[in-house]
C-alpha cells in the first residue's frame, strides 16, 4: 500500500489525513517541509498529501511547485467549509475534499500517482529508438537526451504507455491537467506539438494526430 508524506504548517495540529491513512492501510509521516525528505535514510513518498486546513494557499503554491520539481505526486486536501475559496491555478495532482473516506483518499492517491508517473507496469518504455525511463525521469532518442517538461513527460509516458489507443483532447486534459483545470484543449495542442519538436525528427516520428479528435501514439510495427 501507498507512503505517504502529510504536509502541515508549523502551527498545525497533527493531521486528521494521518488517521484516515492510517486506517485505509497506508503508512505515513507527518512534516513542515519537504527538505525533512532529504534526511539520511528516509525513503521518497509515494505521493505528498498537503492538507489545506492548516496552509495558507500561498505556502500550498510554493510546496506543490516543489513537489512538481521533484517529480513527486502531490495531493491538496481542502477543508470542505473551504470550498468556495480553492484558487485551482495551485493545479496540485489531484485534489479532495475533507473530512475524506479511506476509500476516497486511496483512490485520490491513486490518480496522483498515475498522473505523474503513468500506469503501472514496466519502467522502461522503448519504442524503436525512443526510450522513456519512468524511474529516473529521463527520454532518450537514438541515444541522445531530451529534456521535456512535467507535462510533456506526463504526455509522453501516458500516450507511449497505450500505443494506438486514440485520446481524445478532453481525455488528455482530464487525465494530465485534472478534472478541475480551468484552461481549455487548446493546451493539449500547445504540449503536444512542443513535445513533437523535442522528440521527432526526419525519420522519427512517434506521435500522430487524428483530426478532429485527439492524438495516438504509433503502435510499433
Amino acid at each position: 500500500m501507498y507512503q505517504l508524506f502529510i504536509l502541515v504548517n508549523h502551527g498545525g495540529e497533527l493531521s486528521a489525513l494521518a488517521d484516515t491513512a492510517d486506517r485505509a492501510g497506508m503508512s505515513c509521516r507527518v512534516g513542515i517541509e519537504l527538505h525533512q525528505l532529504d534526511e539520511n535514510g528516509v525513503m521518497p513518498p509515494d505521493a505528498v498529501i498537503l492538507d489545506l486546513s492548516s496552509l495558507s494557499q500561498s505556502e500550498a503554491r510554493l510546496m506543490i511547485e516543489e513537489c512538481h520539481d521533484r517529480r513527486l505526486p502531490v495531493v491538496a486536501a481542502v477543508p470542505r467549509e473551504a470550498m468556495v475559496d480553492y484558487d485551482p491555478s495551485l493545479n496540485p495532482d489531484e485534489m479532495l475534499f475533507s473530512p475524506v473516506s479511506e476509500a476516497e483518499l486511496t483512490a485520490r492517491v491513486g490518480q496522483a500517482i498515475y498522473r505523474v508517473s503513468g500506469p503501472a507496469g514496466p519502467k522502461l518504455l522503448k519504442v524503436g529508438d525512443l526510450s522513456i525511463d519512468q524511474e529516473r525521469y529521463e527520454v532518450t532518442v537514438s541515444g541522445r537526451r531530451v529534456a521535456l517538461t512535467y507535462k510533456e513527460f506526463q504526455l509522453l509516458v501516458l500516450l507511449a504507455s497505450n500505443p494506438g489507443r486514440v485520446y481524445t483532447r478532453e481525455a488528455l486534459l482530464s487525465q494530465i491537467w485534472g478534472y478541475d483545470y480551468l484552461g481549455g484543449t487548446r493546451t493539449v495542442d500547445v504540449h503536444i506539438r512542443r513535445l513533437r519538436s523535442k522528440v521527432e525528427s526526419h525519420g522519427h516520428s512517434f506521435v500522430e494526430t487524428i483530426w478532429n479528435v485527439g492524438y495516438r501514439f504509433k503502435a510499433p510495427a
